[in-house]
């Protein structure tokens, strides 16, 4: 599996050309639009999510509700864009227009693409850069993981993430009884925290962060639970499941860092409070009696629940502008603003939850027959019964 986004931030459309999802298996647009109105919500979110409504057009590879086997095309419209169709038109401009639209942002702001993008591709313009930086490109990807996340609850495996922190302040409440719980209660968290006290604490931060001008981060925490034991590779270095996985996390915008169970925990403990005993059950087959390595071992899935976690950096843009170079006179100056998040954390949960179930579900496809999806569930549902019986 594969897939392509194209579009800018205030460009007409965003659009993701997905590759290899099997044939037969149920895909509509609800599925995908849940995931996409669940990445708009979020205490800390500036006036850009009042403005776009993400609904997606399923444009190619799906018939009747189920997918051809072909690729998938997926668009979601920018609903701003008529204010932009100057600014971001693809036809040449007209002389009189020129001088209104050719405004270059020739000011780097510290902590965006903006500099390194115009040093790659050599833009003077770097709203060249900026446009296709933002992280509205996680739309598209969002939509993409959707369709993933289908995949992989048709196969019995189901993923949600949760924040953790923010701020500094950490929650307190780690523990719940099933996904389900875990969902309902975060879903109704204006920061996805299941710690009540400690979400109020939050949105407190948040607060105090906009009120400052400044903005803050968090980490993020992301569970899967149902995936069969043995997904994954230690043959070869990029066929290791927690290399996808750590690869997916870190490419989110804004994503610095990433652990697996215990974490960085595990270099200050000795060895036996690091990894997981093995014991075996006539019912369930093999399992380990505690998950501190976050259901991976060699590279490859253990069958019991993976547990990822991801650390987002504070959004570099500020109402209170750090100091920067003019490329065009190399003279120092305040950074510019172009978006007003104070915090993005808990949409950035959605994301993560999405680009983590892609990988799961690309691992999935990689390693098993995957042309038609029956085939595909019967091949996992048999790895399954061979791991309980080996």
């Amino acid at each position: 599996m594969r897939y392509l986004t194209s579009g800018e931030s205030h460009g007409p459309q965003l659009t993701t050309i997905i590759e290899g999802l099997p044939a037969g298996m149920p895909l509509v647009d609800s599925d995908i639009n849940e995931e996409l109105a669940r990445r708009q919500k979020g205490y800390g979110r500036g006036r850009r999510m009042q403005i776009e409504k993400d609904t997606v057009q399923i444009t190619a590879g799906i018939r009747h509700g189920y997918t051809l086997g072909s690729p998938v095309a997926l668009v979601v419209e920018n609903n701003d864009w008529k204010h932009w169709t100057k600014i971001m038109g693809q036809d040449p401009l007209n002389p009189e227009d020129e001088a209104e639209v050719k405004r270059k942002i020739s000011r780097p702001r510290p902590g965006h693409a903006d500099l390194n993008g115009a040093l790659k591709y050599g833009h003077r313009d770097m709203r060249n850069v900026l446009e296709r930086s933002s992280a509205r490109e996680t739309t598209v990807r969002v939509a993409a993981g959707a369709a993933a996340k289908k995949l992989l609850s048709q196969l019995g495996i189901e993923v949600a993430a949760h924040v953790i922190e923010i701020g500094g302040v950490v929650s307190g409440q780690r523990d719940y009884s099933s996904l389900k719980e875990l969902k309902e209660i975060t879903e109704e968290s204006p920061v996805r925290c299941l710690d009540q006290a400690a979400a109020q604490k939050m949105m407190h931060a948040i607060d105090t962060a906009k009120e400052n001008g400044d903005s803050i981060g968090g980490i993020v925490e992301v569970i899967v639970e149902g995936m069969p034991p043995g997904v994954g590779s230690y043959v070869h270095y990029d066929r290791k499941l927690d290399s996808k996985l750590a690869g997916a996390m870190v490419s989110i915008n804004a994503f610095k860092g990433v652990e697996f169970g215990i974490g960085f925990e595990a270099a200050r403990k000795p060895g036996s409070e690091v990894h997981d005993e093995i014991a075996w059950e006539p019912d369930k087959g093999y399992y380990r009696k505690t998950n501190r390595l976050g259901g991976l071992e060699g590279g490859m899935s253990t069958g019991m629940p993976i547990v990822i976690r991801g650390v987002m950096k504070p959004i570099p843009t500020l109402y209170k502008p750090l100091q920067s170079v003019d490329i065009e006179t190399k003279e120092p100056f305040s950074a510019s603003i172009e978006r007003s998040d104070s915090c993005a954390v808990p949409a950035a949960a959605v994301v993560a939850e999405n680009v983590i179930a892609w990988e799961l579900a690309s691992a999935i496809v990689d390693q098993f027959y995957s042309d038609r999806f029956e085939t595909l569930k019967a091949s996992v549902e048999q790895q399954r019964q061979f791991a309980r019986e080996f």
